[in-house]
C-alpha cells in the first residue's frame, strides 16, 4: 500500500472514530495522518510523498497569491484613467514535459487575470501566451517559468 493510500485510510479512520463524516473531519484526519506517517517514515521506508504534498500546498498557496495580485493589477488598470496595458503574445519555452504538467501550467496561466494560454506547439516545447501587461516580454516569460512552471514541475514531475 502506498503512503497516499495509507494517509486516506487514516483520514477515514479519524472521521469514523470522531463519529462525524464531514470535510472538516476528513481534512483533520488527513493532516493528522500525514504527521503520523511522517513520524513513522523510518519504519515504512523513504517516500517522495511528503515532499510532494508540500509542493502541492506551495503550488496552491502561490497560485492564490498570484491570482489576488494579478486581479488587483487588472482591476487597477481598469478603474484608473491611465491605462498601463501593453498586450502582446509571447512564446514561452516549456521545461515541463508530462501531459499533466503541461495541462496544469496552461490552465493556471489562463486562470490568472491578465494572461491567457493560446497554444502549445506540436513538439510540446513552446507555449504561446497572450499577456495584458507585456512591457518586458523576457521578464514576463522568466516570471512565468520561475513561478508557475517551476511550482508545477515540483508538484507533478519531480521524483
Amino acid at each position: 500500500m502506498n503512503v497516499f493510500t495509507m494517509n486516506l485510510v487514516l483520514a477515514v479512520a479519524w472521521a469514523a472514530l470522531t463519529g462525524t463524516l464531514s470535510i472538516t473531519s476528513l481534512a483533520t484526519g488527513f493532516v493528522i495522518g500525514y504527521g503520523v506517517l511522517w513520524l513513522i517514515q523510518p519504519l515504512i521506508g523513504a517516500s517522495t510523498y511528503f515532499r510532494r504534498v508540500l509542493s502541492w500546498i506551495r503550488l496552491i498557496v502561490m497560485f492564490l497569491y498570484e491570482l489576488v495580485v494579478s486581479s488587483v493589477e487588472v482591476a487597477w488598470d481598469i478603474i484608473t484613467p491611465r491605462h498601463r496595458a501593453r498586450p502582446a503574445i509571447i512564446e514561452m519555452p516549456l521545461s515541463v514535459t508530462s501531459d499533466t504538467g503541461i495541462l496544469l501550467v496552461t490552465n493556471l496561466i489562463s486562470l490568472t487575470p491578465g494572461t491567457l494560454s493560446l497554444d502549445v506547439s506540436a513538439d510540446r516545447k513552446t507555449l504561446r501566451v497572450h499577456a495584458m501587461f507585456a512591457d518586458d516580454p523576457e521578464a514576463l516569460c522568466a516570471s512565468l517559468k520561475n513561478g508557475m512552471e517551476r511550482w508545477v514541475i515540483d508538484a507533478v514531475e519531480a521524483p
